[in-house]
């Protein structure tokens, strides 16, 4: 019907060109920032399965960054147990030197003071190997935690006490033969506790290392689920871009025409 008060085929073609002109503006968003889901309404299901996927993603690169502070911590500790077992290899050397019978006590003094001197510095050591203010090797009763995830996702890093006292060599001397050869004893046992401490720190190490490694292949398996979720499959955009653009195109079209029918009605009025 020609009519002149309601132009129905333009009300159409305004309403599937507002469709087409929406489909194009979400297609737009969509390339523009990469994502597929940009608001709740886009995928509400989907939404609610990215952000669980992204909280956990966040965790775990905290996580990584623990482990690799944690292994910077036992790296200090380890290296400062370098020290000291070199220290107490030369004690020990002294002490063998000192235990024989061809030295002098003149002699012997000289080598006590260096032997003192060792000693002092194994106990400064001890005392100020600390990493952000965690004291390393003082205390052997101490440990920390190191967090990967939740409470129980969690790696216990024991300190270790090689302060003169807990090695046994606050009164270690080798200013005489006799004495020189008792320390000898005391000196091999704190090699022995040294060492294995030392190894300690190493395994700890190595399942530091590891961990990071599990922790970084989570998170990349994770990042790949959440883009298949979350991340717009471009090819499949732009052709639904590339067909909402000749569609809106052929709407801005069709709406001219259907604006000139009324034109049309009154031609007949003339």
């Amino acid at each position: 019907m020609l009519a002149i008060k309601n132009n129905i085929m333009s009300v159409n073609a305004a309403r599937h060109l507002g469709q087409s002109y929406d489909s194009l503006a979400k297609s737009v968003e969509r390339l523009s920032s990469g994502l597929r889901i940009n608001s709740a309404k886009d995928d509400a299901a989907g939404l609610a399965v990215r952000e669980l996927m992204r909280a956990d993603i966040a965790v775990l690169q905290q996580g990584a960054r623990n482990a690799q502070d944690a292994l910077s911590l036992v790296q200090v500790a380890e290296g400062g147990m370098q020290v000291i077992n070199d220290l107490l290899v030369r004690m020990k050397q002294l002490a063998e030197q000192a235990g024989t019978g061809t030295y002098s006590s003149a002699q012997r003094t000289i080598m006590d003071n260096e032997f003192d001197e060792l000693a002092e510095e194994i106990q400064r050591i001890a005392g100020s190997a600390e990493f952000n203010g965690i004291s390393l090797l003082n205390s052997a009763s101490g440990n920390i935690s190191v967090m990967f995830g939740d409470s129980t996702d969690s790696i216990t890093i024991d300190m270790a006490d090689m302060t003169n006292s807990a090695l046994g060599l606050t009164t270690a001397s080798i200013g005489t033969a006799a004495s020189a050869q008792a320390a000898l004893t005391s000196l091999g046992t704190a090699i022995e506790t040294a060492n294995s401490t030392r190894a300690a720190f190493g395994a700890k190490m190595n399942r530091l290392d590891n961990t990071i490694s599990v922790i970084n292949v989570q998170i990349e398996n994770l990042q790949a689920s959440e883009s298949r979720i979350s991340d717009v499959d471009v090819a499949t955009e732009v052709a639904a871009m590339t067909r909402t653009q000749v569609l809106s195109q052929a709407g801005v079209a069709m709406l001219a025409q259907a604006n000139t029918v009324p034109q049309m009605a009154l031609s007949l009025l003339r």
